[in-house]
């Protein structure tokens, strides 16, 4: 999803509006499985009275058993063998992500800014108006000087077809998975999952035939393709994972999201639909995830929370993004100029459904007993919501890099530090927005960086068309040398990051 349309829209004030249904989510989600939490203590508690038994005392109960009890003795060893038996083949399986790679394109697909002005300037489509629009939006971006474009746009004149399109995606699926499959170790036939999500480019034979076809996937392969879902459909995607590993234990999942720019540059001047020319650009991601338990060992992370939020009931959240015609005939994704607000309401439902499941019982505390006092005082004024810190829950943020606008509010309002916001902000200045792929050069930062340590907890957050909002949090199970990720998008220089990124930078 684009960052921003016009650039002066700001996300609402999450601490003047919190809604309490919204908290109930995040509590049914945790009481769903509050079962297990109440039974946790249970062992310890039978453990801690046993300690207390001598020998003499543990003789003397088992001879009042077999003497007295033998019925009820076998009764109840029975039916604790059932239920531990229920337990283990009901619970829901770890999901672990074994590692994940990022595609970076080759030198040649660079665009710099004064690159991507030549070639708007040069098309000759564009109305010497919306060229200096163009410029504007660039120059506002965040965006740096060595993101990339594929060659059917760079080319002057551009010459986008199915064709062109379809060796886009190609180079950036098969560059992914190739990185995945050599530094795991795993077998392509060994994957028994895939899931593939693109927007807005979907030919036939889709592209998750494309990468069976070109991996020789076996023939059993439950095989997914997710389609005009937007920037958050790679956690869409996740989840799915995640539910299909539960049906199908003992394998692995692989997920590539990427986005495909080549048959949807957008050559009008209906300016609604030209701030995408000017924030997205090429990438793709893939992540391979299992529920072997004897991948813990060498796995990166464990999936914790997946939670995701749906505004499409809503015709204004439904129209805000939307790929359609202009006047002219010309098709584009038409971004809303209630965009941001929009994205500010998602964003705020799904952090107040999170928060239940992974702030500090001392948070959760504070944040209810405000909203309980406003209720009680007819929602007075005097008494100010509070605002959970959720710096408190999470070491790693990975927040969607849809524009510099968005990043800009959610530091604000999520009162995040320079430090927490620094792997997003270096993605779109080094990468672009490339779309629901972003999420994981941000992690890729942070590995590189050398932040990751055992028991980290990472939060991914990201929004899109129909309107979406969606989050996963990650635990990390062992920490991360950035000596040995050296496929890592970022390491060739990395000792460059962080960099100043100007409101404006003059092209």
């Amino acid at each position: 999803m684009a960052g921003e349309a016009g650039g002066t829209a700001v996300l609402p004030d999450f601490k003047q509006s919190v809604k309490l249904k919204y908290v109930k989510l995040g509590y049914h989600h945790l009481v769903t499985h509050g079962a297990y939490l109440l039974l946790a203590p249970l062992p310890g508690l039978v453990a801690a009275h046993l300690s207390t038994f001598t020998l003499r005392d543990l003789a003397s109960l088992w001879q009042s058993l077999l003497q007295h009890n033998l019925a009820s003795l076998l009764a109840c060893s029975t039916l604790l063998v059932v239920a531990a038996t229920a337990y283990l083949l009901t619970r829901p399986r770890p999901v672990y992500l074994v590692d994940f790679s990022c595609y970076k394109p080759e030198d040649a697909r660079k665009c710099s800014r004064a690159r991507f002005m030549h070639c708007t300037q040069n098309l000759g489509t564009f109305t010497p108006e919306n060229v200096e629009f163009q410029r504007r939006v660039v120059e506002r971006s965040g965006l740096g000087e060595e993101t990339y474009l594929p060659e059917a746009v760079l080319n002057l004149p551009p010459n986008p077809s199915m064709a062109n399109a379809r060796k886009e995606a190609e180079a950036v699926m098969f560059g992914a998975l190739d990185d995945l499959f050599s530094k795991t170790g795993v077998n392509p036939k060994d994957v028994g999952v895939l899931v593939v999500n693109c927007s807005l480019f979907n030919p036939t034979p889709s592209l998750s035939s494309m990468i069976v076809n070109h991996y020789k996937l076996r023939g059993n392969v439950v095989s997914h393709n997710l389609g005009g879902m937007g920037c958050s459909a790679g956690l869409v995607a996740v989840d799915l994972a995640k539910d299909l590993l539960q049906a199908h234990p003992g394998t692995y999942a692989v997920v590539v999201s990427t986005e495909n720019i080549t048959l949807n540059w957008y050559f009008g001047n209906d300016r609604s639909m030209l701030v995408s020319n000017c924030l997205f650009r090429m990438g793709g991601a893939a992540i391979l995830l299992s529920n072997r338990r004897s991948v813990r060992r060498r796995a990166k992370y464990q999936l914790v929370h997946v939670v995701r939020t749906h505004k499409g009931a809503d015709d204004k959240a439904f129209c805000c993004v939307t790929q359609r015609e202009d006047d002219d005939g010309k098709t584009g994704v038409a971004l809303s100029k209630d965009l941001m607000a929009i994205a500010g309401n998602a964003l705020k439902t799904n952090i107040t459904t999170l928060g239940p499941l992974v702030l500090p019982f001392s948070e959760q505390l504070l944040f209810f007993a405000t909203l309980v006092a406003k209720k009680l005082f007819n929602n007075a004024k005097i008494i100010k919501p509070y605002i959970p810190d959720f710096k408190l829950a999470f070491e790693h943020f990975c927040i969607h890099a849809g524009g510099r606008g968005v990043l800009d509010e959610l530091e604000k309002n999520l009162q995040l530090s320079d430090w927490h916001m620094e792997p997003s902000r270096m993605t779109l200045h080094r990468f672009g927005n490339t779309s629901s792929s972003s999420l994981w050069y941000e992690l890729a930062y942070t590995e590189a960086k050398g932040r990751i340590r055992k028991g980290d907890r990472t939060w991914q957050i990201a929004f899109g068309s129909g309107f979406k909002c969606n989050s996963a949090v990650w635990r990390a199970l062992r920490s991360i040398n950035p000596e040995k990720e050296q496929t890592n998008p970022w390491m060739d220089d990395i000792h460059k990051y962080p960099v100043p990124v100007p409101k404006v930078a003059a092209i």
